[in-house]
């Protein structure tokens, strides 16, 4: 099965953040494809390279890297939700005049076009937050 999540809210504000990422270990290691993660409104603090939890608490934004590496999968930052909160990678970074790069390791930024894709390759589409 084919499986494209989103995320809509911060790691540390709720337990959607962990409870997809739980979900998406769950799949992949029985098989199935994740396509696509679409982070979207909060969810766009999952991919913040400089996000420093304490240290008893979980890394949600390293967990999301190792994901996307091990397993390959997309990890898709909304541009508008991003730059409405200053999220920006090094190329909108440049773009706007700034010296930022705030996008982590495996994650990338686009529009909701990627979103659309998303849930019309997917066979199920599932929204955390």
């Amino acid at each position: 099965m084919k499986f494209v999540i989103q995320i809509n809210t911060s790691p540390y504000h709720s337990q959607a953040s962990y409870m997809a990422l739980q979900f998406a270990k769950a799949a992949l290691k029985e098989g199935h494809e994740v396509f696509r993660i679409f982070f979207y409104h909060e969810g766009i603090f999952n991919a913040f390279r400089h996000s420093t939890p304490l240290d008893d608490e979980l890394n949600m934004t390293q967990q999301w890297s190792a994901l996307a590496k091990y397993y390959q999968v997309d990890l898709v930052v909304c541009i508008s939700a991003a730059q409405r909160r200053g999220l920006l990678s090094s190329d909108e970074s440049s773009r706007q005049g700034k010296v930022d790069n705030d996008l982590a390791e495996g994650f990338r930024i686009s529009g909701l076009g990627q979103w659309v894709e998303g849930t019309l390759l997917a066979d199920r589409f599932l929204v955390f937050g």
